[in-house]
């Protein structure tokens, strides 16, 4: 099968075509013909090799040769303990542990998986599971006129968190770069702020803080929290992320605030309440750009130079 592969840590210009042997499922595995995969911020930490969290597994060079969570496609064979699926069924979901999402197939465990909704296309149903999970447990607790605040909101977990926080009825200010102001306002965005012009931390406070991108010092948070008000982080730098489940947890409990990581639950159970809102017509799914397999390097900069608004997607198929 055809795949983008890559053996050392870099950037795009360390993926190239390749033709390796289809992988076999596992007993409680599927193996699935991949149709599209859509691009996280993970695939391009993890081509990268930075932060130093994303080497995990492989900590001199990649443990997985295909990047590529976020999948959707067709079954092509099952594991002997599947029970869920048969071949031909129709599924999407985030892959996470395996990847693999960058290649004609791909092997993923039966938990990770689900049915795919017949009206969805095979390039929507994969610009959900991950960025979905994100937007849906980072606002899970906002309600009806809270003042709510998402750093990097113009990307994929974002574009999803906007259209979720403004349906709970609060009040949104979306940060992220220029190019990306007016599209935050599509998505239903109240204020918008340009982070290479305005330092958000000093704006506020905010009942709510999603930050998807976090690299800024604990004592910066805190100030852009209310009192009682909580701050959560997806994804930044190492030294970030440290300080926020060390000093940061401290800082806020002798201030009245809640700052912390948001622990990500992934499964089905964390996406598939966002499609349904999709399929009902409540939340949009933004798909900036679509590419073919041979053009994923090109993707993968894409979304690595923050210029993607909302979704990016390979189609395979």
């Amino acid at each position: 099968m055809r795949a983008v592969v890559y053996d050392r840590y870099g950037g795009p210009e360390m993926l190239s075509i390749a033709e390796i042997p289809v992988p076999s499922p596992g007993p409680k595995q599927v193996l699935v013909q991949v149709h599209a995969t859509s691009i996280n911020l993970s695939d391009w930490e993890t081509l990268r090799g930075t932060p130093l969290y994303s080497r995990i597994g492989g900590l001199r060079a990649p443990r997985r040769p295909v990047l590529g969570s976020d999948i959707a496609g067709r079954v092509e064979a099952v594991g002997s303990e599947v029970t869920l699926f048969a071949p031909g069924d129709e599924v999407y979901g985030d892959n996470l542990t395996l990847k693999g999402g960058f290649a004609e197939y791909a092997v993923a465990p039966e938990s990770a998986l689900a049915h795919k909704p017949a009206s969805l296309s095979f390039t929507e149903a994969s610009a959900l599971p991950q960025a979905g999970a994100i937007a849906l447990q980072g606002t899970a607790d906002i309600t009806a006129g809270m003042s709510v605040l998402i750093n990097g909101a113009g990307g994929g977990s974002g574009a999803f968190a906007i259209q979720l926080a403004k349906r709970a009825e609060a009040h949104v200010t979306g940060v992220d770069n220029a190019a990306k102001l007016a599209f935050m306002r599509t998505l239903g965005a109240d204020e918008v702020i340009d982070y290479r012009a305005e330092d958000f931390t000093r704006t506020g406070p905010y009942d709510r803080v999603l930050d998807l991108v976090a690299h800024r010092s604990v004592f910066a948070y805190r100030r852009s929290v209310a009192r009682g008000g909580r701050y959560r982080c997806v994804g930044g730098t190492t030294r970030a992320l440290l300080r926020i489940t060390t000093a940061g947890v401290i800082a806020g409990m002798v201030t009245g605030r809640r700052l912390g990581v948001l622990a990500v639950k992934e499964g089905p159970a964390h996406f598939t309440p966002l499609a349904e809102s999709c399929i009902a017509g409540r939340i949009d799914i933004p798909i900036d750009r679509s590419f073919p397999l041979d053009e994923t390097a090109a993707a993968l900069a894409h979304v690595g130079a923050g210029r993607a608004l909302g979704k990016v997607v390979v189609e395979i198929r």
